[in-house]
């Protein structure tokens, strides 16, 4: 592993995140699948709200967004997303105001992530599209608007897919590598769920320019893998010319098709995973990303038992939540 800790510690960062999150050996998911060691890295323990592990990226995001002297924050999403409630508690601790913009009509029901963007102050505007893969350039148009209007926008496209909201994962890769030199093993995989691209991007950046003799494996959660595979190969080679680091190559990055019927649909097989972390880990997973990683996970075991193996638990525990309540039967008042 690379020496050199100063690497993109010149860059600006507003801290939110508690780190390290932990990270811990899933004995009881071992015996249920048969398979060892796993262990999880609960980036579902950040600290900040119910972010998870888009306080990493955040934290870099609101660092250059209050550097250049910005009042606003214009992001956008799903109702259902992590980020957008994320992105609103973070732009309230910096002093911004947010604005998130949203697909589609205002839900009859709201969120649980939405009704949290709403109580951290967020200005929130729906019905700006018809589908989610539009947002990014109407996020751009939102904040033209405010420039023209005399405000000092900050723009972060979908899921804060950028270089910069890449940086905090590049950390988060040494941060893996030492807490693993600490436990005593050397991982083989790293599974990660895969969206926006960020977070498997900083991955990929810190794992190769800091010599990290493990692979990093993405489930592919929204979009087709190798469309997903070229966005996360762009934002690792751009987050590396940020950390001044050696950039990875096509073969560095790994994604595999992860989705089965659709985003935010989980597949009997999404299922048993949640499941079976739930059961066997006390690990919430969600239906959008969580679940599909941990299949994938799954499939990398059965195929070739690649351990030891680190499953990377990015968050989503209000949907984790949203989803166990729909499917769990009422059982009645007891007697």
């Amino acid at each position: 592993m690379s020496e050199d800790p100063a690497v993109g510690l010149d860059l600006p960062r507003c801290a939110l995140a508690t780190l390290p999150t932990p990270l811990v050996r899933a004995d009881g998911l071992e015996r249920a699948l048969g398979a060892g060691p796993i262990w999880v890295k609960r980036d579902d323990l950040t600290g900040f709200g119910v972010a998870g592990n888009k306080a990493r990226a955040l934290e870099f995001l609101l660092g250059e967004a209050t550097a250049v002297g910005a009042d606003v924050l214009v992001a956008a999403g799903s109702p259902s997303s992590n980020f957008c409630a994320a992105a609103a508690m973070a732009a309230s601790r910096a002093g911004l105001e947010c604005h998130l913009l949203f697909p589609g009509p205002a839900p009859v029901e709201r969120s649980v992530n939405v009704e949290l963007a709403g109580a951290a102050g967020a200005r929130l505007f729906f019905d700006v599209v018809a589908t989610r893969e539009q947002l990014d350039p109407v996020v751009l148009a939102h904040a033209d608007l405010l420039a023209a209007q005399g405000r000092r926008p900050y723009a972060v496209p979908r899921g804060g897919a950028t270089a910069v909201g890449a940086v905090g994962y590049a950390h988060a890769a040494r941060e893996l590598a030492a807490q693993c030199d600490e436990a005593g093993f050397l991982p083989r995989v790293v599974v990660v769920a895969t969206g926006s691209g960020a977070t498997q991007a900083g991955l990929v950046s810190g794992q190769v320019g800091h010599g990290l003799a493990w692979r990093v494996v993405g489930a592919s959660v929204s979009r087709p893998a190798a469309e997903a595979g070229e966005q996360v190969l762009r934002l690792a080679r751009e987050c590396s010319t940020r950390l001044g680091l050696p950039p990875p190559g096509v073969g560095d990055v790994d994604v595999r098709e992860a989705r089965g019927p659709g985003f935010g649909i989980a597949s009997e097989q999404d299922r048993t995973s949640a499941q079976l972390a739930l059961r066997h880990a006390g690990l919430l997973l969600d239906p959008y990303y969580g679940a599909k990683a941990m299949t994938l996970l799954r499939h990398l075991l059965a195929e070739d038992g690649s351990t030891p193996i680190v499953f990377w638990h990015t968050g989503g525990v209000s949907a984790a939540l949203a989803a166990v309540t729909r499917t769990t039967p009422s059982r009645g008042a007891p007697a």
